[in-house]
């Protein structure tokens, strides 16, 4: 019987011994990668993560310089930088939340400094330092994502590389403590400073270039593509202006130039869909957003604005250290745009044209909206070195030199990434003995204080609990602005924080302070059993 029923299976060409059909598929497939193949997918891995490693060296170097000047005022202390990591120890701790943001509600910021602050709750100021160089890690990954995939005759990772260099040493010419100055780039480096954004826009481009390269037909990029437009939109709306508009602009032309309009269609479709999803996002977190942002645009201020702009552009060109950044992006936008002309693809052009168009049109909307705010150029600092990861072709170098040049580079990163780490932590770590007097004070006090935005946040995020100093202007009004409207709870207080940036107080109450206490920089006016009634909030 078995030699019948054999002998009918293989006369209907059917062998019940052998392995299912997707079986034998799966087998075949791998079966026929070359040992020599399988042997490059593993230099691919290794250069991928050898190119990680450069980064993080890179990026830690690149924090420690900027650490080490007076910018380290906008990483560690200043008042608008620390509402990332106020914002989310306070929902680490569980407090009560009702949240005054301003457009912007830093979720992807703030989810990363979570992760970062749950590794080291003790060091708030090493989780800034930290979350500076998984900024530039990030970054690095945006532009790697752009390079486009590992191919003959390209150096995608190198090249991302020199784009992260490029990006570093903008931010290392930065060395001023102005949140308002022409130092665009080290904004990155912050928490609070749109550091998501900025990454998206670059991975937005990186994810149309390889949507591009795959002729559009490539529904998990474009899915990716659509996700990052809402998610960036929704946290932060200057993504649409920084992303969405100069990107669509880019496409727009490209569909009437290119005979292969379809994908780009697609491509523009999700963009605008995904960023529509964002805005609409937005909806449930009004209670939470304190100004929309639509009052910063006054266009009739255009010619102020363009008149501010270029004085904070004479400003920069009045440092050494200044005129090497400009004239760095000013090459940059250079390369841009003959790259742009000489593209030999779709894919290039699109990469070339973004860097030098997204600045452009940034610039131009932010003078005709009549804005006064550098932070809204930042385009003009990152979006340049794309120019540099556009076309990443292999430079010809016999590979035995190549790996020479590459093992001495690598050493350099690595060499400069570990002497970078102790000037890093001795930056972050800086004794303030002025701001340690406040907090024991006000902690031994076992009291509720108040002080104005610029003065008390610093105390307040080193304080075991925040609640203790109220956010006030200088009427004693909560001042409910990207600060939890659960501390107004409390009905007065007995002691006042200031400092310079302090404008003179008028009291609710006529009241004379027991006793002042100094503290360098600070000062505490002590009221002892009187109570100060706060007044009605306001924004």
């Amino acid at each position: 019987m078995f030699l019948q029923f054999t002998g009918r299976a293989a006369r209907s060409g059917h062998d019940p011994c052998a392995a299912p059909a997707h079986a034998r598929r799966w087998h075949t497939r791998f079966a026929r990668i070359p040992p020599w193949q399988s042997s490059g997918m593993r230099r691919t891995w290794l250069r991928e993560l050898l190119g990680m490693l450069a980064a993080a060296a890179l990026a830690v170097l690149t924090v420690s310089v900027v650490a080490s000047t007076a910018r380290s005022e906008l990483l560690f202390r200043d008042g608008d930088s620390l509402v990332v990591a106020l914002f989310t120890r306070s929902v680490l701790a569980g407090d009560a939340l009702d949240w005054a943001m301003s457009s912007v509600l830093f979720l992807p910021e703030s989810v990363m400094f979570a992760v970062l602050d749950l590794l080291n709750p003790a060091d708030v100021n090493g989780v800034l330092a930290a979350s500076a160089v998984v900024n530039l890690l990030a970054l690095y990954g945006a532009l790697r994502l752009v390079a486009g995939r590992q191919r003959p005759g390209a150096a995608p990772v190198a090249w991302a590389l020199v784009g992260l260099g490029a990006f570093g040493v903008l931010a290392m010419t930065e060395t001023s403590a102005s949140r308002d100055a022409m130092e665009l780039a080290s904004l990155l480096l912050t928490t609070t400073y749109y550091s998501a954004s900025v990454v998206a826009v670059v991975a937005t481009v990186g994810l149309l270039r390889r949507a591009l390269e795959r002729d559009g037909h490539h529904s998990g990029l474009l899915i990716a593509l659509g996700l990052i437009a809402a998610a960036s939109t929704l946290s932060n709306p200057l993504y649409a202006v920084w992303a969405t508009v100069p990107i669509a602009v880019i496409l727009t032309v490209l569909v009437v130039r290119e005979r292969r309009r379809a994908p780009l269609f697609v491509m523009l479709a999700v963009l605008l869909v995904g960023t529509a999803v964002g805005l609409i996002a937005r909806l449930p977190f009004g209670p939470w957003i304190a100004n929309t942002g639509a009052e910063y645009a006054q266009p009739a201020r255009w010619a102020q604005s363009l008149v501010y702009y270029g004085d904070l552009v004479a400003l920069r060109l009045s440092t050494p250290l200044g005129v090497l950044g400009c004239t760095l992006s000013i090459a940059l936008l250079v390369i841009a745009v003959w790259r742009s002309v000489r593209a030999q693809n779709r894919a290039t052009r699109l990469v070339a044209t973004a860097a030098w168009v997204i600045p452009l049109l940034v610039a131009v909307g932010a003078i005709a909206l009549g804005t006064h705010a550098a932070r809204y150029l930042q385009p003009l600092a990152f979006a340049p070195v794309l120019a540099l990861v556009a076309a990443p072709g292999a430079l010809t170098i016999p590979p035995r030199i190549a790996r020479q040049l590459a093992a001495v580079g690598a050493a350099v990163l690595v060499a400069g990434g570990a002497i970078s780490i102790p000037r890093l932590v001795a930056a972050a770590h800086a004794p303030d003995a002025d701001l340690a007097c406040v907090t024991d004070w006000v902690e031994a006090s076992g009291r509720t204080g108040a002080g104005q935005f610029w003065t008390v946040r610093l105390p307040k995020l080193h304080l075991d609990d925040p609640g203790q100093l109220v956010q006030v202007d200088h009427q004693l009004r909560g001042y409910a602005w990207l600060v939890n409207r659960a501390d107004f709870e409390v009905a007065e207080v007995s002691f006042l924080v200031e400092d310079a940036t302090s404008v003179k107080w008028q009291l609710p109450v006529s009241a004379v302070p027991d006793e002042v206490i100094g503290c360098g920089r600070y000062q505490i006016l002590d009221f002892g059993e009187a109570k100060l009634p706060l007044g009605p909030q306001r924004s």
